[in-house]
């Protein structure tokens, strides 16, 4: 291998061109992209303006040059990212890369700009140029200049609470997760409504976690180096009286940005000395115009949101409305809010809905969400109706501008969303598509007047509010594990000792099992309560008994209030414990027995139709000592309705939009298939970005991604699925096993799998002990604190080619969690459950019987019965 020495430019102003090149050589620049965070942040987690806010006329050309000649020499058609990196001390410019291809910028400027860079690239590779393409502004494309009277500014959202010792570093690895795109009238504007984007229950910058209550000199040291609240620190350090040039020094972010935020924190202290009086309108207009949001004026004053709104409207202040135009096409455009210009956005008088989206992925909720709100767009405009989304979300299909018939570029918030209600007038709005983001504004657009349509907000707190749940399904006779609710630490040991150990505890109202563990003990118990912020009766913890070693299941079922359908029941590879986005899945199920899988789908059907759910719904089982255990259920789309979509060949979000508007279950012919094939999903993990993060899998939800793998044989679709993560399986060598000591016999039937295919086995002591005893072949391996040469270094001289590796646990002398983070850091493929290893030992054995011929969808689909 090479590594590659290179100076370091830490510091310097990070910018970035996309330019276009077609066959002709004829070139354009579609987007200048100023990176506010400097040098030393990935491109990825740094936050970014589009257009360039302070760079000079002159820089800007230069780089339009350089970026020209690149494209020029190495004749590309199509587009490319050029980033440059330049020293504002010395004015010297270097290039730090190109991307010759659609980059994670091209989908930031296609959306900045109205440009749909991959589309334009497509047309060009076919061999159109561009100037055959057409222009709104000014006739053909090769006259094309990036022009719009607004800003944009893009901001990356991290999930570093999801990692139980991941450090909240930037650096030259990106860690983000997804991220938002905000557009304004001033930077300002847009800034500030990148913030209420995020969807981090925080609507402004001010007061974020305790940083206001910490000193100027804490703050400063905390600004040491970049990390995910570096803009929130900023804030409150300007607030107590840190210097423009103090901070420019100690984070390298140009001081006209440092500026435009300390502008603002002055306004926010005029505005708090009004704390308990009326706020006067010539203020609260200023606080719009430069980006407040009405909740963050609520929160800061002590008001509520009503108030304010109800203020800014009788003092002629609602959000006005304009448009980006999108060039390559003829009569295209999507729009965004400002309250700085007038209203140039007309309405039609069609009927309408409205698809709320679901913001920015992060972890519990990805592009799963998308796709249905996409479908259900496609859905409206097939039945008559003009679709109108709102999203923020710039890596997504549904914020491209023909997806559907009007698209809102805004994030998902009561304010921002009433205002195109009231503007657009539609006959009702979709929460239940994306994800858990409408889900929590419903409640509050139903009582400001906005019509819901499908399931109700009621039905989704019914869900979610454990003891009517629990009387729910006594009614229905459905078994649920014995459960309890704690708002302190008194309640929930009484819980625990009339329940029994091990528990599965969590808050209440959450989504991706954020903050879910199971608890084995007391002492557990004592310190997950003590360490759970914000309970409260009214937000209570949620004890259930873990039910081990269960099976767990899923079903996803469109309701159209009196009738429910089914398409298919999934099965968890993984056994109960591990959360449901993180456990490999698979349809049709491999070893759940008949009368359960009826059983499964009767309490599916029931339990919809009693909560009177009009769409999607998804409820979750296990299997315990021969009985079915509801363990929860989500009235909205969930994100196995993708997988099920394309391996039944039923498009759910489909049928449920047609549900919605009105249409029966028994109009739409839909019957259950016998599939031929079987599909898989596996999940993926950021881990390698986390080097220092154990990748245990548990209750909480930690992956980012999913794959599907299909094949005739289970066996087959798994390993295609391990492939397509980018962990592909060994079809020979050598496997390590070093397992807890409650896997180890259940690790000989894998064990003695590997052995019959060929697999030579190491194994630590203990396994090692019992495979000799069971007469199962394998050498002795020593674990890092019994000396070398040992696991390590075995797996770091690319001796061992799979990992097999259960955890010990906290009650172990040594940790053992250097075994699957060195397995991570050398890219050897590893496993963490034995039914991982089960489902790993049929892949391989699978593949080395042949990969079969590669089959379309469409073929799958069609030998389904």
């Amino acid at each position: 291998g090479q590594i590659l020495i290179e100076e370091s430019v830490i510091g310097w102003e990070e910018l970035e061109l996309e330019v276009v090149r077609d066959a002709k050589g004829q070139m354009i620049t579609v987007c200048f992209i100023e990176n506010v965070d400097a040098m030393g942040v990935h491109t990825g987690d740094s936050y970014c303006t589009a257009p360039m806010l302070t760079i000079s006329e002159e820089l800007q050309k230069r780089l339009q040059k350089y970026s020209y000649d690149i494209v020029e020499a190495i004749q590309v058609i199509g587009g490319t990212n050029v980033q440059f990196a330049h020293d504002p001390q010395t004015d010297r410019v270097v290039v730090i890369e190109i991307n010759p291809r659609t980059s994670r910028s091209s989908a930031l400027a296609s959306k900045a700009t109205g440009f749909p860079i991959a589309m334009i690239s497509s047309m060009l590779a076919a061999g159109l140029t561009l100037d055959e393409i057409p222009y709104w502004r000014e006739g053909t494309l090769d006259k094309y200049t990036p022009s719009g009277d607004y800003v944009v500014v893009k901001f990356a959202r991290w999930d570093f609470e999801k990692f139980a010792g991941a450090q909240d570093k930037l650096g030259t690895q990106m860690r983000a997760v997804g991220e938002v795109m905000s557009i304004g009238k001033n930077y300002k504007e847009a800034f500030q409504k990148s913030i209420r984007s995020l969807e981090k229950s925080r609507y402004g910058l001010g007061f974020a976690k305790d940083f206001n209550k910490k000193s100027l000199d804490d703050l400063m040291e905390m600004l040491a180096g970049p990390s995910s609240e570096r803009q929130f620190i900023m804030y409150e350090a300007l607030r107590k009286g840190a210097t423009v040039d103090a901070l420019h020094a100690k984070t390298y972010i140009k001081k006209w940005f440092i500026l435009q935020m300390k502008e603002l924190v002055e306004l926010e202290e005029k505005i708090l000395t009004f704390k308990g009086k009326p706020l006067p309108d010539d203020l609260l207009i200023q606080s719009k115009k430069d980006g407040f949001a009405d909740r963050y004026l609520a929160q800061i004053l002590g008001k509520k949101e009503e108030e304010i709104r109800k203020q800014r409207l009788v003092a002629g202040l609602a959000e006005t409305w304009d448009a980006v135009p999108v060039s390559g096409v003829e009569n295209a455009a999507y729009y965004y809010s400002t309250y700085n210009a007038p209203d140039t956005v007309s309405v039609s008088s069609r009927r309408k809905i409205m698809v709320l989206g679901g913001g920015p992925n992060r972890i519990g909720q990805g592009i799963e969400f998308d796709y249905c709100c996409v479908h259900a767009a496609f859905a409206l405009r097939d039945e008559g109706y003009e679709s109108i989304m709102v999203n923020c979300n710039p890596e997504t299909v549904s914020t491209d501008y023909d997806t559907s018939d009007k698209l809102y570029f805004e994030p998902l918030t009561v304010e921002d969303v009433l205002s195109i209600y009231e503007k657009e007038k539609p006959e009702g709005v979709i929460c239940q598509f994306g994800g858990q983001t409408p889900l929590n504004i419903a409640a509050d657009l139903a009582k400001a007047g906005v019509k819901i349509i499908g399931t109700s907000p009621e039905t989704i707190d019914l869900a979610e509010d454990r003891d009517r749940f629990r009387e729910m399904m006594e009614k229905l006779g459905i078994p649920m594990p014995a459960s309890g609710m704690a708002s302190n630490l008194e309640q929930a040991l009484k819980i625990a000792n009339k329940i029994g150990y091990p528990l599965m505890v969590r808050p209440s109202y959450v989504l991706g099992g954020r903050g879910m563990e199971v608890v084995h003990d007391e002492e557990m118990l004592k310190r997950y309560v003590t360490a759970a912020v914000g309970v409260t009766p009214e937000r209570p913890i949620l004890i259930d008994k873990f039910l081990e070693n269960a099976i767990e299941a899923e079903a996803d079922a469109i309701s159209d209030g009196t009738d429910a359908f089914v398409p298919a029941v999934m099965e968890h590879i993984e056994l109960a414990g591990v959360h449901s986005g993180d456990s490999a899945c698979v349809i049709p199920p491999i070893s759940i027995p008949a009368r359960h899988i009826d059983t499964i789908n009767d309490y599916t059907k029931k339990i919809a139709v009693a909560f009177g759910v009009v769409g999607l719904m998804n409820i979750q089982y296990a299997i315990a000592n021969d009985i079915v255990y509801i363990l929860e259920a989500n009235p909205r789309a969930s994100r196995t309705v993708p997988l099920v979509s394309k391996v039944c060949n039923i498009s759910m979000a489909r049928v449920a939009a047609q549900i919605m508007l009105g249409k029966k279950l028994k109009d739409l012919n839909l019957k259950n298939s016998v599939l031929r094939h079987f599909g898989v999903k596996e999940a993926v993990f950021p881990f390698n970005m986390y080097q220092e993060v154990d990748p245990v899998l548990g209750p909480e939800m930690r992956s980012t991604g999913e794959v599907l793998g299909l094949a005739d044989s289970f066996g087959l679709a798994y390993f295609k699925a391990q492939e397509a993560t980018g962990q592909s399986l060994p079809g020979e060598g050598v496997v390590l096993i070093t397992v807890a000591d409650a896997d180890k016999n259940g690790m000989l039937e894998v064990a003695r799998a590997f052995e019959k295919i060929g697999f030579k086995i190491r194994a630590t002591e203990g396994t090692h002990k019992i495979f000799a005893a069971k007469g199962i072949a394998s050498e002795p391996i020593l674990k890092m604190h019994e000396g070398r040469p040992n696991i390590v270094d075995a797996i770091k001289n690319g001796e061992i080619q799979l990992v097999i590796n259960t955890p010990a646990g906290r009650l172990s002398k040594y940790d053992d969690s250097y075994i699957r983070k060195a397995a991570i850091k050398y890219k050897i493929p590893y496993i963490t459950t034995t039914a991982a290893a089960v489902a790993a030992v049929k892949g391989i054995t699978a593949f080395r019987q042949g990969h079969g011929r590669a089959k379309s969808l469409q073929s799958y689909h069609k030998e389904i019965k």
